[in-house]
């Protein structure tokens, strides 16, 4: 006598994947003594370490811009800890941020030309 298999028991939805976060884009101005001091190369190797994408420059003015793109908290961390900062050479005396378009995280951090 043949018997039927049990019902499988319906198993739990598989995971959906996680959505990216989202993205953020900040252009900042760094005002004080910020050139000759290696601010361009701090800012790039502290942004790739917070896995953000974007660019940094040299202003003829003597201050730094960048362009910070990525996880909303990790740019809020750039921005409010570690570039009023900066490296150990450094006198920052002001960090003006305003509102920029994302850019593609595969970009990763360039460090560009002086403008």
């Amino acid at each position: 006598m043949a018997t039927s298999a049990p019902a499988a028991a319906s198993s739990p939805p598989a995971p959906q994947p996680q959505p990216e976060p989202a993205q953020k884009a900040v252009r900042v101005v760094v005002k004080g003594r910020v050139t000759g001091v290696g601010f361009r190369d701090w800012t790039a190797s502290t942004a790739e370490s917070l896995g953000l994408a974007g660019w940094v420059r040299n202003r003829r003015d003597g201050s730094v811009e960048a362009l910070l793109s990525g996880d909303p908290a990790r740019i809020e961390d750039m921005i409010t800890r570690r570039l009023p900062v900066g490296p150990p050479a450094a006198t920052v005396t002001a960090v003006v941020p305003s509102p920029a378009e994302p850019v593609d995280p595969s970009a990763g951090f360039e460090i560009k030309f002086t403008v």
